[in-house]
């Protein structure tokens, strides 16, 4: 049983680090912004209160957040742990959740933090492109269709999302700067924050986060054994 943050800035890889913990360790990846957009598809009240800090590249208010992580984070498929996967993503948001898993006689295990530099964010970022029929992804330049702008698998027009825009993204790189790197002090303070390098390649990012949940595994497991 295993409690995760994955902190970064968009863009650096904490899906594909999300996705492969959930499958190591069957533990569910739970995407905030992949709920924010799912209550935005379905046009749900939070999603229509959503839609226009994201379309901005803003931070969805707290109360927003909380109230649609705090709902998710009781389905039964998260009681035994699962991998947070941007949020938190402010001090106040981190400080709910500490409460909140405290209520229920949990806490997290370990932090994850992928360091990655501005200009390969807004590379990475800027260049996706995603089918909105089966949701695959690529990239112009590492991963690009074998037709230009269409998806292999269903021959759909791929589409740029609206918050990864260059001029969206550096607002959402902004607002990260801002709001959510204070949580690497705030974590680091509770000696839970690991940090790594998100530029090292696909397979070394994982194999560094894979030995960083081991240990903090390791260690809850000594602690429960004292």
């Amino acid at each position: 049983m295993m409690r995760i943050v994955l902190l970064g800035p968009p863009g650096s890889g904490k899906g594909t680090q999300a996705s492969a913990l959930q499958q190591r360790r069957a533990i569910p990846h739970i995407a905030s912004g992949d709920l924010l957009r799912a209550h935005i598809a379905d046009n749900t009240d939070l999603g229509r209160r959503a839609r226009p800090f994201m379309d901005r590249g803003d931070l969805v208010p707290d109360d927003l957040i909380l109230d649609m992580m705090a709902a998710r984070l009781v389905e039964p498929d998260a009681q035994n742990g699962y991998t947070l996967d941007g949020f938190p993503r402010t001090v106040a948001q981190a400080r709910d959740l500490d409460q909140r898993l405290q209520a229920l006689g949990h806490r997290l295990d370990a932090v994850i933090y992928l360091r990655v530099p501005e200009d390969e964010l807004l590379r990475r970022l800027s260049g996706r492109r995603i089918c909105p029929n089966c949701n695959a992804i690529y990239h112009v330049d590492t991963m690009p269709p074998n037709q230009k702008d269409i998806c292999d698998h269903c021959g759909s027009a791929l589409i740029q999302r609206q918050d990864e825009r260059p001029e969206v993204v550096r607002n959402r790189l902004q607002v990260y700067a801002e709001q959510t790197e204070p949580l690497l002090e705030y974590y680091q303070s509770r000696r839970l924050l690991h940090e790594i390098d998100g530029t090292i390649g696909v397979d070394r990012v994982l194999a560094e986060v894979a030995e960083a949940v081991g240990r903090a595994s390791q260690q809850v497991a000594g602690e429960h054994r004292t």
